[in-house]
């Protein structure tokens, strides 16, 4: 409303002097007209009275005065200068007795335009403009602006109002739901009709706000979830070797064991504390590749890689058919790391197949950037339901508890997230021939 009435100022004083200016430039064209008028008439020999008469106009009052000091003027209804009439001011050039004086500036009014010019036969002219027709023109020009100007302020003043109300109220809705928010209550969007305009623009951006702050409020929980969850489990997995250790040291202590019973609790003790261990080790690995572990990148040979688990695998279960296929397929990660993915794959495959079973490692380059690693065994398989659960920390399925030799359920959680931190992925798949269970560990070539 300041601007505009700043503006509106502007444009009334702007249009005041534009009209005086131009009024006033008339007013002389005028004048100079009828001079030239007067001019050609003179030159024509027309006698002085007539030419005053003939210059005469509406407005414009004409007086000549002749060589010989005479005085003559358009008409008795014409307006008269300032220096004309019984009792004025002579002009200058004027010094009989009885006839007009002073100078013809000397009474005029603030809008009149006079103008004096030589004639050729020695004769003066002298025409003046009446300006209170322009003056009062002027002045009703500024009240009639001045009055606009006003109702113009009231006008948008009012509409201004009404108009911001309607185009500002999603900022109210905003606002509200803002204060909604702050009381807790969630799930409500502004959910604007138009998204092609700036506060539409806003109210969408702010719905998107809302989604990813509430689904990041979301995800903090469940993550806060499932790491109590996986305290509590944790906490009672080691319970279990703990309680053992503590049982087992309790009965070594006794008095009046023989030199067998004493060794054979030596032995008990030794392998709880290596469940324990092998327990509090994987819990640490798994909280390593939650801070973001560091790999050693290095050109590693995956079919190579396979072999030596292998071997290993052979050498612990002879009783396991291992056959390893591929070609050889090198990917940029840590030897260490993707060494005990595959170790875990095979580990989980003895562990959960019968004697004289077979166990397959395919190595594969998909030629789009990618290799695979693919871990199948004839065991009972996972069922669909149960492929992707079977990645989260602490589970077990049923077959794997009945088949428990110390397995705490941590490592195909620790084997996937030392995948994803080389940029693959490992998930469990449809196994070759539909019996078993397969995983399959994807590595970016490069």
């Amino acid at each position: 409303m300041l601007v505009l009435a700043a503006v509106l100022v502007a444009v009334t004083v702007l249009a005041d002097i534009v009209f005086s200016t131009q009024t006033r430039s008339g007013l002389r064209d005028e004048l100079a007209v009828r001079a030239a008028l007067a001019g050609q008439l003179v030159a024509q020999r027309v006698p002085a009275a007539e030419v005053a008469r003939q210059v005469e106009a509406p407005g414009i009052h004409a007086v000549v005065v002749a060589p010989d000091g005479s005085v003559y003027d358009g008409g008795p209804d014409a307006p008269r200068p300032p220096w004309h009439g019984p009792g004025g001011p002579r002009p200058p050039w004027q010094h009989g007795p009885g006839r007009p004086g002073g100078g013809p500036d000397a009474d005029a009014g603030p809008g009149d335009q006079t103008l004096q010019q030589p004639l050729a036969d020695g004769s003066r002219l002298t025409l003046v403009a009446d300006g209170g027709p322009v003056t009062a023109a002027q002045r009703l020009l500024r009240r009639t602006l001045l009055l606009l100007s006003i109702a113009a302020l009231a006008v948008a003043g009012v509409v201004t109002l009404l108009t911001t109300r309607v185009a500002l109220a999603p900022l109210d809705s905003m606002t509200a739901l803002a204060r909604s928010i702050t009381r807790g209550n969630r799930g409500r969007r502004l959910a604007p009709s138009r998204t092609d305009t700036e506060l539409g623009r806003a109210a969408s951006a702010f719905d998107a706000m809302l989604d990813e702050l509430e689904g990041a409020e979301a995800a903090a929980r469940a993550s806060e979830a499932r790491t109590r969850r996986f305290v509590a489990d944790a906490a009672h997995e080691l319970r279990t070797p703990l309680a053992g250790v503590q049982a087992v040291a309790e009965a070594a202590i006794a008095p009046g064991l023989d030199a067998e019973e004493r060794d054979r609790l030596h032995l008990l003790l030794l392998r709880e504390s290596h469940r324990a261990g092998r327990l509090v080790d994987d819990l640490l690995a798994l909280a390593r590749i939650d801070a973001g572990i560091e790999l050693r990148r290095e050109p590693v040979d995956l079919l190579e890689l396979a072999r030596s688990e292998a071997d290993r695998i052979r050498l612990l279960a002879p009783d396991r058919e291992v056959e390893v296929h591929g070609e050889p397929t090198v990917v940029p990660g840590d030897a260490a790391r993707l060494g005990q993915v595959v170790g875990n794959l095979l580990d989980n495959a003895r562990r959960h197949t019968p004697a004289t079973s077979r166990i397959t490692v395919d190595v594969t380059a998909t030629g789009r950037g990618t290799a695979t690693v693919l871990v199948a065994d004839t065991g009972p398989g996972v069922p669909p339901a149960d492929r992707e659960r079977v990645f989260d920390r602490l589970v077990r399925l049923d077959e794997a508890r009945s088949a428990d030799d110390g397995g705490a359920g941590l490592g195909l959680a620790i084997a996937r997230g030392i995948a994803r931190a080389h940029g693959g992925d490992l998930r469990c798949v449809e196994p070759p021939g539909g019996v078993g269970a397969a995983f399959a560990l994807t590595l970016p070539t490069a």
